[in-house]
């Protein structure tokens, strides 16, 4: 695939050829270029800087896999009987994430909710067999690298018996959730990125086209959104930080999108 790079704000791969100029990606209206501008890196270098990747257990088939370059994005690992799903890949990669994943089965899909969320994903996909890489088609123009191990998908994919990406939208036109029927017991797990954004409070839920730079979505379009997931079943809904609304998920998002629909409205005017 020849030579790649990151981008040092955001950890998304490119081919080298991008150096010379900024990384798509943050020159974006919902991320940003740091003050200084542009810069590139690569998982070399960081890793000889002193970075390196956490893997931490959370709960039965559910591990976080984290580092501190770029965005900082905690990727979790859904480990099922017929193979595991890398979701939001890390910017970066080592050998003691490697080992400590095959430990827990191993890699058989990577899927990003977002282009943010790309990281190092054909990097993650070379060290497990060349897994297949969910790519919505809505975002795909996003890439920074391409290889025949990125696999273009539309409005759903059934991985496995339970286990489903959706996309909904919002954040990205190609924004997705991916669905765990068995996950908490049997009561089943979202895992949504930062589509659908378990809030600080683990009771609610929030909808942003940038949070970085505080772009609100329509209430439409969070409507649209709430919609979508409606119809599945989870008790717990997971952001790409680890954070968590540990039960009653499912409750919290379309109440989460009431109010939000409300504020901007301005249901809620007389509050300010």
């Amino acid at each position: 695939m020849g030579h790649m790079i990151t981008c040092a704000t955001c950890a998304v791969e490119y081919d080298e050829s991008a150096s010379g100029r900024d990384c798509p990606i943050c020159a974006d209206e919902r991320q940003y270029l740091p003050e200084g501008g542009q810069r590139w890196t690569s998982v070399k270098e960081l890793l000889a800087d002193g970075h390196g990747v956490e893997v931490r257990d959370l709960e039965p088939g559910l591990t976080a896999i984290r580092s501190d370059v770029g965005i900082g994005q905690t990727a979790l690992l859904v480990q099922t009987p017929e193979g595991n799903l890398l979701w939001d890949p890390p910017g970066l990669i080592d050998d003691a994430a490697i080992e400590a994943v095959a430990a827990r089965g191993g890699i058989r899909w990577i899927a990003p909710s977002h282009p943010h969320m790309f990281g190092v994903q054909l990097e993650w996909s070379a060290a497990f067999d060349d897994a297949p890489v969910y790519v919505n088609a809505a975002d795909t123009e996003w890439l920074g690298r391409r290889s025949p191990a990125v696999t273009e998908w539309d409005d759903e994919v059934t991985l496995t018996d339970g286990l489903t990406l959706l996309k909904v939208g919002g954040h990205f036109p190609g924004s997705a959730v991916a669905h765990w029927a068995q996950a908490a017991d049997g009561k089943g797990a979202l895992f949504s990125g930062d589509t659908i954004m378990p809030n600080p409070d683990r009771h609610t839920v929030s909808f942003m086209r940038s949070y970085p730079n505080r772009i609100p979505l329509s209430g439409n379009v969070v409507q649209r959104i709430a919609d979508r997931v409606a119809p599945l079943a989870y008790d717990e809904i997971w952001n790409n930080f680890g954070k968590s609304v540990h039960s009653d998920a499912a409750a919290a998002v379309q109440r989460s999108a009431e109010r939000h629909i409300g504020w901007v409205r301005g249901d809620f005017d007389h509050l300010t």
